[in-house]
């Protein structure tokens, strides 16, 4: 797989990771099982009164029920609920089959410590079942899996290192349009190379590191957009509002390739690959121009 396709297919694995809530999500991880393994997953789609007995989709080579959860406002409460009500079903609906639990989340940094000892509790009631807590690194692990036609059927078209190089000056106007009209609302909800320095600062993943340098081939020509743009302006309302949004973003407590993620989405990083890339090639220049991530200390050197 072209490198940039590789690189932006993880940075739409981690968006989608993290926004899709509900059964949207327990759709896009049925969907990324079916992908990855093929015949050996079974997505399990509810059916009337039936529902979907307690199980988004199964493994049949080891005997895994998936069960989801996306939710908006998590809770222990809530989140104990489900996984009682959901096992308790599932044991139910598919005694002869399960020998493996998995609770699928994508609650930012992990579950709270009441809910890890509640999968303690059931597991020494059930010796006979393994169970599993699976988020975004094991989720990650089914995409890599994908071949390029998997990843453009999961996730759509995405740019190559031919799109990229082949950005012009008018490209950039319909991304710099959308900006410059994203006022910070503050009830908006949220979840040469770039320096080394900065990268090591913020603890970036590689996929992300290689898209700010395969935008950092075209901070020029958006230098040279806003010098022919007219109204210094522009560039500066664009930055305040990448500023804002890092700074809510921040205030999260999300780790660094969370944050880089959202920032694509806010920077216009969708839509036809060529856009994209456009998109990614303004973030790049405002990670080195504005306040997105921290700096790196400078160094002091002895006279």
């Amino acid at each position: 797989m072209d490198p940039v396709s590789t690189a932006f297919y993880a940075q739409h694995f981690k968006i989608a990771f993290l926004e899709k809530k509900g059964t949207e999500f327990q759709d896009w991880v049925a969907r990324l099982g079916s992908h990855a393994l093929g015949a050996d997953f079974e997505i399990v789609r509810p059916y009337g009164k039936q529902g979907d007995w307690k199980c988004d989709g199964r493994q049949l080579s080891t005997g895994t029920i998936f069960q989801c959860y996306g939710p908006e406002t998590p809770t222990n409460q809530k989140t104990i609920a489900k996984v009682n009500v959901d096992f308790a079903g599932a044991q139910i609906k598919w005694p002869d089959f399960m020998q493996r639990w998995v609770f699928v989340h994508n609650i930012p940094g992990g579950q709270p410590p009441a809910v890890v000892s509640h999968l303690d509790i059931l597991r020494a009631e059930n010796p006979g079942i393994s169970f599993e807590l699976w988020s975004e690194s094991e989720l990650f692990d089914w995409h890599v899996m994908l071949d390029d036609s998997r990843a453009l059927l999961m996730y759509g078209a995405v740019p190559n290192q031919q799109i990229a190089s082949g950005i012009e000056l008018a490209d950039l106007q319909p991304v710099i349009d959308v900006l410059q009209r994203r006022d910070p609302d503050p009830a908006e909800p949220l979840p040469a190379p770039p320096s080394a320095k900065k990268l090591e600062k913020n603890e970036l993943s590689v996929e992300a590191a290689d898209l700010l340098r395969l935008g950092r081939r075209k901070v020029r020509l958006v230098e040279t957009y806003f010098e022919k743009a007219g109204p210094v302006e522009i560039g500066e309302k664009i930055a305040e509002a990448f500023r804002d949004h890092y700074a809510k973003l921040k205030a999260m407590q999300l780790d660094a390739d969370q944050m880089f993620s959202y920032l694509q989405k806010f920077a216009g990083v969708s839509g036809e690959p060529k856009r994209q890339a456009v998109a990614m090639a303004v973030m790049a220049y405002f990670f080195d121009s504005c306040d997105i991530f921290e700096d790196p200390e400078t160094e002091v050197t002895g006279s």
